[in-house]
């Protein structure tokens, strides 16, 4: 592949992420693609090294006397929800546009990212350092990351992290808070008048959250968003009144 020619590096990153569609990728189960993009990069020319499920490289000229800009996105995917309409792992064109699990979040800009590091990996003379940063376990925030990656790859300038932002450049990021809360009550039978349910014990708190509106709002990224995402008891019977309950709270 000629580095230079914007066509044949077109046509390699499509054929990259149809590859990457056919893996299962989820978040923690990511060494497989992690060994696509590892093999990938090396069959072009690229001098690429991988930490866990993480793959990076830097540019062939790369000087520590000047700035360095990351380019990075992720490969990880979240499962296939069940009204998933097409085949999640079977790559499908149609209308100009390529379906498939981890097409959009995050293959299609993980590959256009490879596709740019690639052209500038050989020049020589480029004003910055360019680091290419494939990184895991973006989608449950998980600590063998972008997290464990980031110190491997030394002083970072300037970072453009692909996400599927509809071509529209994004500035920022609201950034994720996730609280885990427990509810604790007593059980009981169910068709008795015994026990405390800590589901009904939470609903105060699930109406606090669902309310709350913060009292700064950034001009730029809008209101704080929280929900609650997750709700779960060790409840193993339908006619137990559940003694405790888990509730999860995305804030960002």
């Amino acid at each position: 592949m000629r580095k230079d020619n914007i066509e044949e590096l077109i046509s390699g990153a499509t054929g990259l992420l149809r590859r990457l569609i056919a893996t299962p990728s989820f978040s923690k189960e990511e060494d497989q693609t992690a060994q696509i993009l590892a093999d990938w990069l090396g069959a072009a020319g690229v001098s690429a090294a991988r930490l866990q499920n993480n793959v990076y490289a830097r540019n062939k000229h790369f000087d520590a006397a000047k700035p360095t800009l990351l380019l990075n996105s992720h490969h990880d995917t979240v499962r296939p929800n069940k009204n998933y309409t097409l085949d999640p792992f079977q790559p499908l064109e149609k209308d100009g546009k390529l379906f498939g699990l981890g097409s959009n979040d995050a293959g299609g800009c993980l590959v256009a990212l490879i596709a740019t590091f690639l052209y500038f990996y050989e020049q020589e003379g480029l004003s910055h350092n360019i680091v290419l940063a494939a990184s895991a376990e973006e989608e449950i925030s998980g600590h063998n990351g972008i997290e464990l990656l980031l110190p491997v790859l030394g002083k970072i300038d300037w970072a453009v992290v692909g996400e599927p932002t509809k071509m529209q450049l994004a500035v920022a990021e609201k950034g994720l808070l996730v609280l885990d809360c427990v509810s604790q009550g007593k059980a009981g039978h169910a068709a008795r008048e015994e026990g405390e349910n800590a589901i009904y014990k939470a609903l105060p708190d699930i109406e606090w959250f669902h309310g709350f509106r913060a009292p700064k709002v950034s001009s730029l990224l809008g209101p704080v968003k929280m929900s609650v995402t997750v709700i779960d008891t060790d409840n193993k019977a339908h006619n137990v009144v559940p003694p405790s309950v888990i509730l999860w709270w995305t804030c960002g």
